[in-house]
């Protein structure tokens, strides 16, 4: 069974930094493309930013610039380094990968998310 797990969220001031980090599991032939979501109180799940199996990255305006996103493919992993984080950064962030297993073929996984609060 697939299973993408986040971790390295917290609590942190204004112009701090964070790193979360997305670990993959569960019969794995090979992950293509991962991203990052993100979703604030009373709003819709928006778009972080997405990295493809061969490292090529898209990033949302809110996110250049601040964030970098990159993975290891030997470990399954995938992670976002964010840097001189706002207010506005608060949200629950979530892992998407599109994931290819022996028995599914390739299906869409998301992890359960990470809270990150950024005080001001």
């Amino acid at each position: 069974q697939v299973q993408l797990v986040e971790s390295g969220g917290g609590l942190v001031q204004a112009g701090g930094s964070l790193r979360l980090s997305c670990a993959a599991s569960g019969g794995i032939v090979r992950i293509n493309l991962m991203g990052w979501y993100r979703q604030a109180p009373g709003n819709q799940r928006e778009w972080v930013a997405t990295i493809i199996r061969g490292g090529t990255t898209n990033y949302a305006d809110s996110a250049k610039g601040r964030f970098t996103i990159s993975r290891d493919n030997a470990k399954n992993t995938m992670y976002l380094q964010m840097s001189n984080l706002k207010p506005e950064d608060t949200a629950v962030y979530y892992c998407n990968a599109n994931i290819v297993t022996r028995d599914l073929g390739e299906t869409a996984a998301w992890g359960q998310g990470t809270q990150v609060t950024v005080s001001s």
